[in-house]
């Protein structure tokens, strides 16, 4: 499931949005960087992690969970742990879980309720989150669990929400509003998606053009056998990171599904060195 690699990259565009989930000041983003980070002994990297930039702030733990798994607190607190033991964190620390909907999560194990007691475990719905009309991330938040039915109606208060933001920051928080329709209607035309959401710019953002089935035809068209097959690795990485499933990436892409597979076995093992 890469459906929590779309949710941080909300994360990664705008930080301030896992501080305004906390019922924070979304302006303490500035004071942190979002990374992944590499704990060797466990010979993997989490994704989620804001690291302070000043001493004395704490550190935030942030896991995102769209599927039930009874074993996530005890793996996520065996991280925080040994993470804090590297690094003989001298500060705070909170660690955070952002299901996807309440009848997910298994519920907290009982030997971590002195954690949940200081407030250094939460737990957070996707689904339960309210007053988003005036917040760009929190809107990206709900879109991505959003039903159907209510899929237009939030894509329209996020373009206006996105119109809102400085001009650098539009672009990026369109690509994020266009991402999370390709993860909900990975089987949908992109031209239809236009005319369903209206979004304007859709054309003229970077993520429509290096993943537009249009950049595939054109060189196909040219008859370039070898740009063709670079185009569909291309096309299908991004897909990937989009959270599409190796099938649907596999049919829109023309590779073969054991293409896919170790395009996304390359990727993992790039992102960890």
């Amino acid at each position: 499931m890469r459906t929590d690699s779309l949710f941080y990259k909300v994360f990664q565009t705008l930080p301030g949005t896992l501080f305004e989930l906390l019922g924070h000041n979304s302006a303490l983003a500035q004071n942190y960087t979002f990374k992944a980070i590499e704990l060797k002994e466990l010979a993997k990297r989490t994704d989620g992690v804001f690291l302070p930039k000043r001493d004395g702030d704490p550190i935030y733990f942030v896991e995102v969970q769209f599927q039930k798994d009874e074993d996530l607190y005890y793996r996520l607190m065996k991280e925080v742990f040994l993470y804090l033991g590297q690094n003989r964190w001298q500060h705070g620390w909170q660690a955070v879980v952002f299901w996807a909907k309440r009848s997910l999560d298994t519920g907290i194990p009982g030997c971590y309720d002195g954690e949940v007691q200081t407030g250094n475990l939460r737990s957070f719905y996707l689904d339960e989150i309210t007053g988003t009309s005036n917040s760009i991330g929190l809107g990206l938040v709900r879109l991505i669990v959003e039903p159907e039915a209510n899929v237009e109606q939030r894509i329209k208060q996020l373009e206006r929400s996105a119109r809102a933001l400085p001009v650098a920051q539009q672009r990026n928080a369109i690509e994020l509003i266009e991402q999370a329709l390709v993860y909900k209607f990975p089987k949908r035309p992109w031209r239809e998606l236009e005319l369903m959401f209206g979004l304007t710019e859709w054309k003229q953002t970077r993520f429509y053009q290096e993943v537009s089935a249009e950049g595939y035809q054109k060189g196909h068209q040219e008859g370039r056998q070898e740009g063709v097959q670079e185009k569909q690795l291309e096309i299908a990485l991004k897909l990937l990171e989009c959270g599409l499933s190796i099938e649907l990436v596999a049919e829109g892409t023309g590779l073969s599904a054991e293409q896919v597979q170790q395009l996304q076995q390359q990727s993992d093992q790039s992102s960890q060195n």
